[in-house]
Order: C-alpha cells, then structure tokens, then sequence
C-alpha cells in the first residue's frame, strides 16, 4: 500500500507556514507564541550582581500632555517598561503587567514608555482596557534603559538598584515578582 503524501502532520506544517506569510495572521501567531513565554516570571539578579540605575535625568510626557520628571521615582520602587503597540513580545506581556499594576499601583511607580504616536497608543490602551501610565520620552533616557531590543523591563528598589532587567516577554504578575516587590517595600 502507498502511504499519501499530504500526511495530516505535512497539512499542519503548511496551514502554519501560511499563516506565518500572510500578514493579518503573523502578528497574532506571534502574540501566541509569545504568550508561552510569559508562563514564567523573569529572572532576579542575585544581590552581588545588582548595579545602580545611571542617572534619574529623564523627562517624559503622559498621553494627556502632563510633563513627568522621572527623578520623582527617586527613593521608590519603580517598574519600567519600555515597550510598542506592534511589537507582539510586548502585547504578550501587557495582561500581567495591568495585573500588576492593579494590585500595587498605590505602592509603586509604574513608568512604561512608548514613543509611539498618542492616538495609537490610546486607542491600544482603550482596546485592551489596559489602565496604567505610559509615557513618551521628552529627553534622552538614561544609558541604563538604552537598547535595541523590546520590551524590556526593569524593576529598580529605593536605593536605584536594578533587582530585574528583563528582555523578552515575562509573567510581571508572578508570585516571585510580588514576592520580590513586597520585599522591595519593607526595606
């Protein structure tokens, strides 16, 4: 007997060949895969391998034009994420981080930022009924957060020490994320 030549296995391989072609299709494919990634928390540094943030010298601007002076994070707990509307590492991660932000807005600083236009942030946001802070870059950020790759996310205790420097899609919503913040917080 002569075995088929369009296995079932060779039809999948092909419909994701496809899908991963066709653009409409490869962003959410993308978001999903990422998804996976965002199963496990990021890594913490271990605290001999902390370094200082660079400077706390950054201007920025809220979606409604507000001015942010980031030195007022200074001496607080601060989650920073820098991130993109298109970037699907970045939409993948955005649940946990709301999340996030749902339990400890009142407790932290949370300073995500984007230089996207407004509008197609805040239609993103609006979409996705996404409620926390983001923020355009007015001047030149600090050699700290400088990079190419995104997102990319920091969490930096009282002192200015970096505790996590995330590239990549993460659960920000982890128990040993909320277990490091609330540690951050007695200290």
């Amino acid at each position: 007997m002569k075995k088929s030549t369009f296995s079932i296995k060779n039809i999948i391989y092909l419909v994701i060949i496809v899908a991963l072609i066709v653009p409409q299709s490869r962003k959410q494919i993308q978001i999903v895969l990422n998804k996976g990634k965002t199963l496990f928390g990021p890594s913490i540094m271990a605290t001999e391998d902390t370094e200082q943030i660079s400077s706390y010298n950054w201007d920025l601007q809220r979606l409604d034009g507000e001015t942010f002076d980031f030195k007022t994070t200074k001496n607080k707990v601060v989650l920073v994420n820098l991130w993109a509307t298109w970037c699907p590492p970045c939409i993948a991660e955005m649940p946990s981080i709301q999340e996030l932000h749902d339990d400890y807005r009142d407790k932290i600083d949370f300073v995500l930022v984007s230089n996207e236009n407004k509008d197609i942030i805040s239609k993103f946001l609006n979409n996705n009924a996404f409620t926390f802070p983001v923020y355009s870059a007015i001047s030149k950020s600090p050699e700290t957060f400088s990079g190419r790759s995104i997102p990319r996310t920091f969490l930096i205790d009282r002192q200015g020490n970096i505790i996590i420097d995330e590239t990549g899609a993460a659960n920000w919503n982890s128990d040993k994320v909320r277990a490091k913040i609330d540690e951050l917080l007695v200290l």
